[in-house]
């Protein structure tokens, strides 16, 4: 700094540059404009000519860089001054008081901004302009727990400008700290004008200041996702509804400050809203949800109401105005009686409605179900989970007026029996069918011959049900004979008696099976199913088939061509079995588990790693005969399967 020093003390203007010789006296971070004229009062340089001695902490100040003891607002204009985003990095990373400091500033107000938009003004319209904008919002960020804080976010405001800008930001909070407040919040969103996507999770903190300072800044946001913020209300949510045109989806859970206002707002604020899910906001009703449906019909697409105080009254105008909603789900609306179903079906207006969803909520009953299959003619997949009062009758009827239903999943609908789904089989062109935890499914006796076959049945799956065993399986077998992908995990009753005649009718060829879980199954049953469909079976789960031997596998060797995803977990596996499988010419195995077979050991190392030439994924945990070593040297030799041990 010799010219400052040495200045004579001439009253003088200094302009244009800067006082110092050399760039690298400002810590090579800025320069001072050449429009900034500084003026220097008259001093006079003091002499000194015998030595002095200074205290060791005055020493200590005298050696701090000039730069820190210029005023905040000096560094502000020196920041704004910055020519890119690299720089800007280049700052935040010299303390916290400088990245605070560039955490203040907006996109806008930087002076590069300003010159590319000047020169973007100036160009002829008939020129077209690549944009060297740097923020279009490229980059994804997500902060989790302990790593969630006000000081990462201010980093990421600040670090992604200069790399494609911030289009995705996440943010899950932890319970046990309050990592992330309004502040940091705030920082993103004068940072991060390119924000199109935020999602907060479990961020007690954060409340209508932050939300505010992201609609204010952040103009171009399309979907925002709320879990768990109490300190965000209906301001917040009305201040998103009033800056950001452009939201297309909008999620909110467990915010229990945010009611019916919030909700007004946004529908009639928000033209471009095509998805939205509401669950457990207890202050939202019946009026916020009608105002949202009846504002933004036109458009909206996907609608979730879960754990809401809502009555009939928000069931009837999804029913009249829903006219654009393609997948509707519902759960868990316990003031929703049987008229608010029956009425949302005939008010004809879910013409679009192809998925829908339907769980814990009484008022399902016989009646409204038939009710939603007639006025949903489109409807495509059904799934009822937990509908205590539905039965036979119901779904029967519900299945002969939906008539392009093609998947149906029921769960823990204990009513609906056996008969009940051999009626609707027999009527309508079912693709796809699942049942799951249904109790009231029993094995019974046919009384007469099945008139009619579903040869549009392409998947089955029986879960759990406890009361399916042989009898079902045939009926299964002879009333579906085009099934293609079986899963049969936890059928515990069943045994190869019964699953036998299953696989001789399956005529289009068995590609998926899934047998995990049934304990009495044997060799038996593999052995008929590689030689019958060996040809086209590509994935086979005997997790828990505890009487499945090497027998099973040396079949898999010799029929199965194309089998890419093999699992005989917790089976009575050697390493004879593992040996046969590796010498297979044909097979061609991408997922291979022998978790749980104690009879793997060792031995087996160079048959896996044969196996391993074509394998992604391979499970070898708590195979207690394989030594540590041996799995790390398999690890070394398999570097491109990803080996859990």
């Amino acid at each position: 700094m010799p010219a400052l020093v040495n200045y004579g003390g001439d009253d003088d203007f200094y302009s244009g540059g800067s006082f110092y010789t050399n760039s690298t006296d400002l810590g090579r971070l800025c320069s001072i404009s050449s429009q900034v004229d500084v003026y220097c009062p008259p001093r006079k340089r003091a002499r000194i000519s015998a030595p002095f001695l200074f205290g060791e902490t005055e020493f200590e100040q005298n050696k701090q860089p000039s730069i820190d003891v210029l005023p905040e607002e000096c560094l502000f204009e020196i920041f704004k001054r910055l020519p890119g985003g690299r720089e800007r990095s280049s700052c935040a990373c010299v303390s916290k008081h400088w990245l605070m400091l560039l955490t203040s500033i907006r996109k806008s107000e930087y002076e590069s901004s300003k010159v590319v938009k000047e020169n973007t003004d100036l160009v002829s319209e008939d020129v077209e302009m690549i944009s060297s904008d740097e923020d279009d919002g490229y980059l994804t960020r997500c902060l989790e727990g302990k790593k969630a804080t006000d000081m990462r976010l201010a980093a990421v405001a600040v670090g992604t400008s200069g790399h494609g800008g911030l289009g995705k930001l996440s943010i899950r909070g932890s319970s046990s700290s309050c990592g992330v407040t309004n502040f940091g919040l705030s920082a993103i969103a004068r940072g991060c004008p390119s924000l199109k996507a935020l999602s907060l999770w479990n961020i007690p903190c954060v409340g209508d200041e932050g939300l505010s300072e992201i609609a204010k800044e952040c103009l171009l946001l399309e979907k925002l996702d709320l879990c768990q913020c109490p300190s965000v209300s209906n301001k917040g949510l009305i201040a998103i509804a009033v800056n950001c045109p452009n939201l297309t989806s909008l999620s909110i859970e467990s915010c229990p400050k945010i009611g019916n206002e919030g909700l007004q707002a946004i529908g009639k604020l928000c033209p471009k809203l095509q998805s939205i899910s509401i669950k457990d906001c207890p202050l939202v009703g019946d009026h916020g949800v009608s105002s949202l449906l009846a504002s933004a019909s036109s458009v909206l697409s996907k609608v979730k109401l879960q754990g809401l105080n809502i009555t009939d009254f928000s069931l009837a105008v999804i029913g009249h105005y829903g006219k654009s909603v393609t997948n509707l789900m519902l759960s868990g609306l316990l003031n929703v009686s049987e008229k608010g179903f029956w009425v949302m079906g005939n008010a004809q207006g879910l013409q679009k409605l192809a998925s829908l969803m339907i769980t814990s909520c009484w008022g399902v009953t016989d009646v409204s179900l038939e009710a939603m299959g007639k006025g949903c003619t489109n409807l495509k997949q059904m799934c009822l989970r937990r509908c205590c009062f539905l039965s036979d009758d119901g779904l029967v009827a519900f299945a002969k007026s939906a008539g392009s239903l093609e998947c149906l999943q029921l769960e823990e609908c204990n009513r609906v029996t056996q008969s009940g789904i051999i009626r609707v089989l027999s009527n309508c062109g079912l693709k796809s069918l699942m049942l799951v935890k249904c109790l009231g499914i029993k094995d019974m006796s046919l009384g007469a011959p099945l008139s009619s076959t579903c040869n549009s049945l392409k998947s089955l799956s029986v879960r759990n049900c406890p009361g399916f065993g042989t009898a079902g399986l045939a009926m299964v077998g002879k009333l579906c004979p085009q099934l293609q992908h079986v899963d049969l995990s936890g059928l515990y009753g069943i045994t190869d008696a019964g699953l036998l005649p299953l696989l001789e009718n399956c005529e289009a060829g068995l590609v998926k099976v899934n047998l995990s879980g049934c304990l009495n199954l044997t060799d038996e049953v593999v052995l008929a199913l590689t030689r019958l469909h060996g040809g086209t079976l590509k994935l086979l789960n005997l997790d828990g088939c505890r009487r499945i031997t090497d027998t099973s596998l040396v079949a898999v060797a010799d029929n199965c061509v194309f089998l890419s995803d093999l699992d005989v977990s917790r089976c009575a596996i050697t390493d004879s079995g593992v040996a046969a499988l590796s010498h297979a010419e044909q097979l061609n195995l991408q997922v291979l588990s022998f978790s749980g077979c104690s009879g793997v050991s060792n031995k087996s190392m160079p048959f896996l790693k044969k196996l391993g030439k074509t394998l992604v994924g391979l499970n070898l945990q708590h195979c207690n005969s394989i030594s540590s070593r041996t799995v790390e040297l398999l690890v070394e030799s398999l570097w491109r399967c990803d080996t859990l041990f």
